[in-house]
């Protein structure tokens, strides 16, 4: 079940959506204002966010910008009342996948969200990124795909072979990777990160995933 998190300070609204999208099989989380988003997102680990721009607190635009900075990848569908070229280009440029202007159709909200989900932000309409002439990478089913024959993965080596193809050819920090790998009441250890890229190595190559001294690792893929 995938879980989204919702930012409207409108409670009629937000009722609204989160029982809409509740009865369409997903897991809400919704808030009022900024601030109470922002620490959801440092506990919680969302696979999509909803966000209204002009709430109290800290504002859609900016939760998001810093959200991003911090190393949240989940995709996002702005709530908006804006309508000029310059308000949208703010919000692509903050990080936004995508928007929706108020007032809307629940239908159309849905049609968002799942188009986005089922690319699963890699912006792809194919089910498999090729590594290399042998492997693949199974995007619905989050497998590796060796000579034909999938292969699933640990849970944590699986998140980030996730991060990996999300962002291919970019030097991924250990902060990036810490926070996409441990949930917030869980401890990040560099050691183990180094194992579960070690694992990744035997099954991909240690040729593709490169280690950045003192940034981080890049994932490095045949084309």
């Amino acid at each position: 079940m995938s879980k989204i998190l919702l930012l409207e300070d409108d409670t009629a609204l937000n009722d609204t959506i989160t029982d809409f999208l509740e009865e369409n099989g997903y897991e809400i989380v919704s808030v009022y204002d900024g601030y109470e988003a922002q620490e959801k997102l440092y506990e919680t680990k969302f696979d999509l966010l909803l966000l209204d721009i002009n709430v109290p607190g800290i504002d859609g635009l900016e939760l998001l910008k810093e959200s991003r900075q911090e190393g949240v990848v989940a995709p996002a569908i702005y709530i908006t009342s804006m309508h000029s070229v310059d308000d949208l280009e703010r919000g692509f440029e903050s990080g936004c996948d995508d928007y929706i202007r108020k007032p809307f159709a629940l239908k159309e909200l849905l049609i968002r969200i799942e188009t986005l989900l089922k690319r699963a932000f890699f912006h792809e309409e194919k089910s498999y990124i090729p590594i290399d002439e042998n492997i693949a990478y199974d995007i619905d089913n989050g497998e590796l795909v060796i000579d034909g024959k999938s292969l699933s993965l640990g849970n944590k080596e699986s998140k980030l072979m996730r991060l990996f193809m999300k962002h291919q050819g970019e030097v991924l920090s250990h902060e990036q990777i810490f926070k996409h790998l441990w949930d917030y009441d869980e401890d990040p250890s560099d050691s183990a990160l180094r194992t579960y890229i070690k694992n990744l190595r035997k099954l991909v190559g240690k040729e593709k995933i490169v280690s950045i001294k003192k940034q981080g690792y890049k994932f490095i893929t045949q084309k």
